[in-house]
């Protein structure tokens, strides 16, 4: 007799039940079988969550296409497993894993990162792994984590969290050896590990996780790492540390005021500050204790503008403060406003600030990081052996600064995870990689981490714009417009299209691919280079059309003009957005934000041409 899909369904749901220890989850799951909603049990169980570069990411709730604690115990076992493997059980088991978590969770709290920190604890520590669990101080931020997998010499480090996403979501982020995020092909071999061990090992119950933190295997290294990380940041990026205290009693030494976004980032770039010997920021009261349900946003996000910083600017307005630092709720993001105009301090008008994009953020940490080494140097700046990177969608104002002032540029695939991987190859070649950035205001100064940090990031921007403000009596924006005049100006248009139907996306990049042929112009913009990151990939510029860049499965296109514009297309990775990036510099801001914009609106409107039923936003 033939086996309905109904009766695959039940089965499934089953086995679920019988394997997944929160009696939330599990209820919700029953529930729909005893209903027999069987579309309820499709959307729940029809479909994996995928593991990918970006680990785990998705809404909490049951079933294997969410986040919960059944599909945390298994990417946790077939990670502890795939380890094994790849280190050998002994060395995998002796150098241990780290493990951080953030504040998400479900508003009955019966999900939350919390948990899956212990879960991801508990599955370790039953294969005979050390287990570095930081959560002295209850949550940590991102950095934290990843600084901590590299000083601990860990084989791996999982870091529980979501990031920006809505407040519904929480993610499992691993970090690889190496202190950055994996890349491929340990993605993909981790997913195939998940899958050869999907029964949970122990119980994963309450006895099991009130057991973790006794376990002799697991310790709590927070102070030890905190301290470490802290002494690393000061010694070697604060470079005027001697100047903060007289700069402080300057009657105009800018004020700054700083968000959390809801999330965990107040507690480490409080001592971020102090750390430098910085004077304290004034904390947005209502958005710098953590709190799931992020009350005063809607998207916890800073890098979505004027309208997440209300709060923030409300503040400046109230303490007379100039700067806005803001992170996102895992502190490895910082957003920046300044302060260009005072039109009514008793009513917010985002007219009266700049809010700094992520592209203007990068080239002034370039920009100081790079003249800050230059002044300090007794015997002169050699830039042969240094370097910066960005993502490829970032701009290409840091590679004409590279030119001009004789260090190295490289760009990267999109991801943090690609600038973290690249910056250990070149560190093993003896090279010193001084700055990373991507344009959604992800930030990485130095060698502290490999990865985005906000918190760092925070107290190296203070103080720049300290020393700005002291010693050359200028504001940031100012600052900027100079860096410009010197290196050109570079404007971007940026944006994305949300999508939830796949047959578009394909005939959207069918479209760009032409069969092969791509295209060579678009009216009269004709296009002088092609690079295609996808599958086997195609680069226009190499004489065997192979890219030097790595491919992967995801689409991504970048269209080099003869009028110097730079245009990408490619699909977020965690996110169903299809996202473009262009840019265009010109010898005046005016010039080039004008025709970047032209430009990006006709071409947009002919090479996405299946595109025009999806919802657009212009960043």
């Amino acid at each position: 007799m033939a086996v309905s899909g109904n009766d695959v369904t039940m089965k499934v749901a089953n086995e679920y039940v019988s394997w997944d220890p929160n009696s939330y989850t599990k209820a919700l799951v029953a529930e729909a079988m005893a209903k027999k909603d069987f579309v309820a049990l499709e959307k729940m169980l029809g479909k994996r969550l995928a593991f990918g570069t970006a680990g785990l990411r998705a809404t909490m709730g049951p079933g294997y296409s969410c986040m919960n604690d059944l599909v945390v115990i298994q990417t946790s076992q077939g990670l502890a497993m795939y380890l094994e493997e790849q280190f050998g059980a002994e060395v995998a088991h002796e150098r241990g894993v780290a493990i951080g978590y953030d504040h998400r969770a479900t508003p009955n709290n019966a999900i939350s990162s919390k948990r899956f920190g212990l879960l991801t604890a508990a599955a370790f520590l039953h294969r005979g792994f050390k287990v570095y669990l930081m959560e002295k101080q209850g949550f940590v931020a991102t950095p934290i984590t990843a600084f901590c997998t590299l000083h601990k010499n860990c084989v791996a480090g999982v870091m529980v969290t979501a990031s920006h996403n809505p407040k519904e979501d929480d993610g499992y982020k691993v970090y690889w050896a190496n202190g950055a995020q994996i890349i491929t092909p340990h993605d993909k071999n981790i997913a195939a590990s998940i899958l050869k061990n999907l029964k949970p090992w122990i119980k994963y119950d309450d006895t099991d996780l009130d057991s973790v933190t006794s376990n002799n295997l697991c310790s709590d290294p927070t102070d030890e790492v905190a301290d470490e990380y802290y002494t690393k940041a000061g010694k070697k990026l604060c470079f005027y540390r001697e100047k903060h205290a007289m700069w402080a009693a300057q009657e105009n030494n800018p004020k700054i005021v700083y968000t959390a976004m809801h999330g965990v980032g107040n507690r480490w770039c409080k001592r971020s500050f102090e750390n430098f010997d910085l004077q304290p920021y004034t904390p947005v009261a209502e958005q710098c204790e953590p709190d799931p349900t992020f009350p005063t946003v809607e998207f916890p996000n800073p890098e979505e503008g004027a309208g997440a910083l209300y709060l923030s600017m409300k503040t400046a307005n109230e303490v007379g403060a100039t700067i806005i630092l803001a992170n996102d709720p895992d502190a490895d993001r910082l957003a920046v406003a300044e302060r260009i105009a005072n039109t009514d301090t008793n009513s917010v008008n985002a007219d009266d600030w700049k809010v700094f994009s992520g592209n203007e953020i990068g080239i002034l940490f370039a920009h100081w990081i790079w003249s800050c080494y230059a002044n300090k140097s007794q015997d002169g700046i050699d830039g042969k052996n240094m370097y910066m990177l960005n993502s490829t969608v970032s701009s290409k104002m840091m590679r004409a600064m590279a030119v001009k002032e004789g260090f190295n540029y490289e760009d990267t695939m999109t991801g943090f995870k690609w600038m973290g991987n690249r910056t250990e190859q070149l560190e093993n070649q003896g090279k010193q990689v001084l700055f990373s950035y991507e344009e959604a205001i992800g930030f990485c100064i130095g060698d502290i981490v490999r990865d985005k940090d906000g918190v760092v990031a925070s107290a190296v921007f203070t103080e720049m714009v300290q020393y700005l403000k002291n010693e050359k009596q200028i504001t940031v924006t100012e600052h900027l417009d100079q860096l410009c005049q010197t290196y050109g100006y570079f404007a971007q248009y940026n944006g994305y299209l949300f999508w939830n139907d796949q047959n578009t996306i394909d005939a959207i990049f069918s479209r760009l691919r032409n069969d092969g042929h791509y295209w060579l112009r678009v009216g009269d913009y004709k296009i002088k280079h092609v690079r295609d990151l996808t599958g086997a990939g195609y680069d226009s510029e190499q004489q065997d059309g192979k890219p030097i860049l790595p491919t992967s499965s995801s689409n991504m296109i970048t269209y080099t003009f003869e009028n110097g514009c730079v245009a990408t297309f490619r699909l977020s990775g965690t996110e169903p957005k299809l996202k473009y990036y262009f840019e265009l510099s010109d010898n005046s801001l005016d010039k080039a934000k004008k025709r970047v914009e032209e430009m990006a609106k006709y071409v947009i409107e002919e090479m996405l041409e299946p595109s025009k039923n999806m919802l657009r936003k212009t960043l």
